[in-house]
């Protein structure tokens, strides 16, 4: 419910999304955190995943697809061999993949932020939990995250006073669930 809320503003992303997983420790194994991010740098999906194969691949490409209601028309990712069949068997075969290392920098350097909260957490004990917290705390982030374009000035009163408004909504929806 209270992502959902969160969610309002997928209609309108952009067509071009990079999607891109990192590793995570839970219960003292690595697990696979997917993440999705559009052109502008906005958070599109996020999925954790004991394994890293072509069913998970398909998956997390079929929730982001359902998050945002679009099917990308060109999909940035690094060059693990089940992408490509999982793109074209869930987004169709009209959808460009292409691997490139200096358009994925965006979300490589995206994952610092989880990463930096997980590391003095020194990890999790259950799966669920570490999933819970990677979707809520990736969701609250972006949602939290002052959505400037580039090039474009926002005066500091202004950028307070959305940061504010934004605070209260979190507020609103945590006391309400």
């Amino acid at each position: 419910m209270r992502e959902e809320l969160l969610r309002w503003n997928r209609s309108a992303l952009t067509r071009k999304a990079g999607i891109e997983k990192t590793y995570l420790k839970v219960r003292g194994r690595w697990c696979y955190l997917y993440r999705a991010i559009d052109r502008n740098g906005d958070l599109v999906d996020t999925m954790l995943s004991e394994h890293r194969d072509m069913a998970a691949a398909k998956v997390f490409f079929r929730s982001a697809k359902s998050a945002t209601g679009l099917v990308p028309d060109k999909v940035t990712t690094d060059g693990h061999g089940s992408y490509p069949r999982a793109i074209r068997s869930t987004l169709g075969k009209r959808v460009t993949h292409r691997t490139s290392a200096y358009r994925n920098n965006g979300l490589e350097q995206d994952h610092r932020g989880i990463k930096g909260r997980i590391r003095c957490m020194r990890g999790f004990k259950s799966f669920t939990s570490a999933e819970r917290f990677c979707r809520s705390y990736d969701e609250l982030r972006n949602h939290l995250r002052p959505s400037v374009r580039h090039n474009h000035h926002v005066p500091a009163s202004r950028g307070r006073m959305l940061q504010l408004r934004r605070a209260a909504t979190v507020l609103s929806i945590l006391a309400a669930g």
